[in-house]
């Protein structure tokens, strides 16, 4: 697969999963009532909403215009980050937290990733891929994580909020 029909697949399906955890959320209004849940929430909207906005620049810049798709890559990846350590410190010490909530870093990781190789695509050359391939794997790996720390909160969330 080429990856601009790879990019084209990926952020079609990571706005498909943004809309539909719009739906959950809404089905469930009571959590945002609290502002952790909230954060939480509001954490797993921009897990797929931030792939997803990459995965549409990188199909506008494309092999064609290398610095637009790395320029909007290293800056959503910086929202990303600090995005990420806010709700890192928010949870810090939050006894309440999940194996994946915990480990939330590893998107921090990702994020980081992600602009180093915008700012640095010779880096995936050096290990034999190009830069838009490298990013999609990093890319691949966030919605992954995505998809796990959305499993945590369902499972450790009541959905009733009389029960």
């Amino acid at each position: 697969m080429d990856t601009s029909t790879f990019y084209a697949l990926f952020s079609a399906t990571c706005f498909t999963l943004t809309g539909l955890w719009w739906t959950v959320v809404e089905r469930h209004e009571h959590w945002l009532s609290d502002t952790r849940t909230r954060r939480e929430v509001a954490s797993v909207y921009l897990s797929f909403l931030l792939p997803a906005l990459m995965g549409l620049f990188a199909q506008i810049g494309g092999t064609d215009a290398p610095m637009f798709w790395r320029a909007s890559f290293v800056v959503i990846a910086v929202f990303g980050a600090v995005t990420t350590v806010r709700f890192l410190r928010a949870a810090r010490g939050d006894g309440r937290a999940g194996t994946v909530a915990r480990h939330w870093w590893a998107s921090l990781v990702g994020y980081g990733a992600v602009a180093v190789l915008g700012v640095a695509p010779g880096i995936a050359r050096g290990v034999g891929v190009t830069p838009l391939q490298a990013e999609a794997t990093i890319l691949v790996l966030l919605v992954a994580l995505a998809h796990a720390l959305v499993w945590e909160f369902l499972t450790h969330h009541r959905t009733d909020p009389a029960a």
